[in-house]
């Protein structure tokens, strides 16, 4: 308690009216005016006292800490945000229509506790009632309606705008305050870099609980806030900042003080200012987007929407009370109000619809994020292209193209929910000797087409590869019909295809180890189906037809310049050069004028030489899809005329090795996701590739080979091979082989140049 006490009132010459009245409404200093109008001029003295209570001060938390950690992601400014990870984890949230799941998740645990406690194998049933979640799930979250989309929108679960931002972000620091008088914590602002470009982030900031929602308002901004992101706004536009903004309010905050203070007027101005910037703006909305709150941040060049986010004029509460009197019809109001990504994006209000995982983006806000991350830096990375006038146009006939249509377009009819989907019909398949037949007409042809130097047709070509692509489509089909695995595919092929990622990045692990267990579980199954035989048939009779066709599209005059630049450029290498240079000096320093006056290391070395080149000209004949018949390998000419059964044992023994070698490197998880990279890269390429997606597969297959050939080069298969190779050698001498073979395709006396062996082309 404090007190004061005041002198009796009596008025002097010395004092004047302004003294006495020098008082405050409260009465804390000077005379009060009741007390001056009570008082009674003359000897009388009377004391009072005023008393006042003093509060004690609030204590204000900074959320700087004691110890800052310098390393902390996005940098040691990211201390001076006041969003940090909560201590406790969220409790789940079951929304209405989601109660069904609830009994096989239940069913679930009961089955994992059992065979925990039990100490049995129960995971055949725990796998059975997995599948059937996740197909419940699947069927669940394909067929959402409307007003189920506004339900998971509001998840009180779903990652705000602050949790995506620390997601995506390299470095963001907040800023703060409108430079009026106020910092409205319901919209953020700060700057932040992704892959090193500096953008401007803002955004509706949603509490993740109770306490936190009523600090943030529920995510409602007064026009603080708003002029907030005006003085953002300018910021980014005066440096050059691209601006990222994200929408997730019910609205505007409508109270009277907020309309006391220009609430229409501070979105109003942010609506012209945002028409008027000249760096890029892209808008995501990550929930629910409501009226004009949402839209004072949301004038973008681009506007994207989460899959199961809403932008709406009116809630679909507030419609239904309006239209029919009752919140009850909200439902029906949020199917006729067209509110979902989907319905957005074909009215051209919203330009791209970003995927969610099953069950929502609470099911996996990081996976989300990532998503979010690779949309807006495509978007990005096509608005920095455009002139500043361009961008400005493009940004104008955005919304000025909204509402506008066309007599005579046909409208979509109207959806049918619970009528059961039409099957595709079922293709007749050729009849196995009928297929044989045309193939080996087209064989025919092939042949005389060759034998007389005329062109193909390439319809025919194309027709017949059309048809067995067909034929082995529907094999592998049936094949999974047969093995069980139909709905499998179908539920990773919709997962594959919402996981899109950037070039420079592999597939999600969790969804990348689903593929690969499902692919092995079908390789392995695969030669049990009842249909294997004709699959292989088919797939045989196709290679052969690629190869004619590719044949075919080669000119011959064409061919035989590749070739023979191909052979000259085999020759032309320095190591081949250098061995048959040597191998003349060295016969020409021995003056031995016949071929029987050679030693026999002297012809093993002639002999080596020949294999070289017989074998690299062979791999360039075959790289040509050629066949070669007519050279060959004098080495496996011995080995076939050696009744050696212990050589040809061995061979075999060196080559399961060297195969077993090859798997063990090929499982390695490097050269695994290579592997699987050049499959996604060929998957993307399609039928009609470019040229940088070639250069990658060309890049990447030539890394793999490099790997195999690596692992392959160890010292202990190499001595096998060598060791392997001199018994062959000895083998050959001891038969005679080597001396005839070598007399009858050695080159004539006197002369050192080989005669090049005449390939057969087949």
């Amino acid at each position: 308690m404090a007190s004061m006490s005041h002198s009796p009132v009596a008025l002097s010459g010395s004092s004047t009216a302004s003294d006495l009245l020098r008082s405050s409404s409260s009465g804390f200093s000077g005379v009060p005016l009741k007390t001056l109008g009570r008082a009674r001029f003359g000897a009388r003295r009377r004391d009072f006292t005023v008393s006042a209570k003093i509060g004690k001060a609030k204590k204000h938390d900074y959320p700087w800490p004691a110890d800052p950690d310098p390393n902390v992601k996005g940098g040691i400014l990211t201390h001076l945000s006041y969003f940090k990870p909560l201590k406790d984890k969220p409790k789940q949230v079951t929304l209405d229509f989601e109660k069904p799941l609830l009994d096989l998740q239940k069913k679930i645990v009961d089955v994992q506790r059992m065979a925990n406690e039990t100490g049995l194998d129960f995971s055949d049933q725990i796998i059975s009632l997995e599948n059937k979640y996740q197909q419940a799930l699947k069927d669940l979250y394909t067929h959402l309606t409307p007003i189920q989309r506004v339900n998971i929108a509001r998840h009180p679960n779903r990652p705000t705008f602050l949790d995506h931002v620390f997601n995506i972000t390299d470095k963001f620091v907040e800023l703060h305050g409108d430079r009026a008088g106020y910092n409205d914590p319901a919209i953020v602002t700060g700057i932040g870099t992704i892959d090193g470009r500096r953008y401007m982030f803002m955004g509706h900031q949603k509490g993740r609980n109770t306490k936190e929602n009523v600090q943030r308002n529920f995510g409602m901004p007064t026009p603080h806030g708003y002029r907030k992101a005006l003085r953002m706004m300018r910021y980014a536009d005066h440096h050059g900042f691209p601006i990222i903004t994200f929408i997730d309010t019910p609205g505007a905050y409508a109270d009277l003080k907020s309309e006391e203070l220009g609430q229409g007027e501070a979105i109003a101005h942010n609506l012209r200012t945002m028409f008027g910037l000249k760096v890029p703006i892209v808008s995501i909305v990550i929930g629910e987007g409501g009226s004009g709150g949402a839209l004072a941040i949301g004038c973008a060049n681009k506007l994207l929407m989460l899959e199961n986010a809403v932008f709406y004029v009116a809630s679909p509460e507030a419609c239904a009370a309006i239209l029919w009197k009752t919140a009850s019809a909200a439902p029906k109001a949020a199917e006729k109000l067209r509110i979902t990504a989907g319905e957005l994006c074909r009215l051209h209000v919203a330009d791209g619809i970003i995927p969610e995982p099953l069950g929502g983006a609470h099911a996996d806000p990081a996976w989300t994020s990532q998503q979010i991350k690779i949309a807006v830096v495509d978007a990005m990375d096509e608005l920095t292209k455009m002139e500043t006038q361009e961008l400005l146009k493009h940004r104008m006939l955005k919304f000025r193209n909204i509402g506008g249509f066309q007599e005579g377009i046909p409208v979509d009819p109207e959806r049918k929910v619970n009528m059961k989907n039409r099957e595709e019909p079922i293709v007749d398949k050729t009849p196995a000797g009928e297929l044989e037949d045309e193939v080996e007409k087209l064989r025919q042809q092939i042949f005389n087409a060759n034998k007389s130097d005329t062109e193909l047709s390439e319809s025919g070509l194309n027709e017949m590869i059309e048809k067995l692509q067909n034929e082995i489509e529907h094999e592998y089909f049936e094949a999974v019909q047969t093995m069980g695995l139909k709905n499998r595919f179908a539920m990773l092929q919709e997962e594959f295809a919402k996981a899109r990622t950037s070039q420079d990045e592999l597939l999600h692990a969790a969804l990348a180890d689903k593929i690969t267990k499902l692919k092995d579980e079908f390789n392995q199954g695969l030669p049990e189906t009842p249909n294997y035989p004709r699959l292989m048939n088919k797939r045989e009779m196709l290679f052969e037809i690629i190869k004619a066709k590719i044949i075919s599209e080669k000119n011959t005059a064409t061919l035989k310049q590749e070739i023979n630049k191909r052979f000259k450029e085999v020759m032309g290498r320095p190591d081949l050069k250098e061995m048959i240079d040597a191998l003349k000096a060295e016969m020409e320093t021995s003056e031995i004028s016949t071929i029987e006056g050679l030693d026999d290391e002297l012809k093993e070395k002639i002999l080596k030489v020949k294999q070289e080149i017989e074998f690299e000209m062979a791999e360039v004949l075959k790289s040509l899809g050629l066949d070669v018949a007519g050279v060959g390998s004098i080495a496996m000419d011995l080995i076939q005329q050696t009744p050696a059964p212990d050589v040809k044992s061995k061979i075999e023994e060196l080559n399961e090795e060297i195969n077993r070698g090859i798997e063990d490197v090929v499982r390695s998880s490097d050269l695994k996701n290579k592997i699987e990279l050049v499959r996604l890269e060929l998957i993307k390429a399609g039928q009609t590739p470019d040229l940088e997606s070639i250069d990658k597969i060309k890049a990447l297959d030539q890394e793999i080979r490099q790997t195999i050939a690596e692992a392959m080069n160890s010292s202990e298969l190499l001595e096998k091979f060598e060791k392997l190779n001199a018994e062959i050698s000895e083998s050959a001498e001891s038969s005679g082989g080597l001396n005839e073979n070598f007399c009858q395709e050695t080159p004539k006396e006197n002369s050192f140049e080989y005669a090049r062996p005449e390939p057969e082309l087949n």
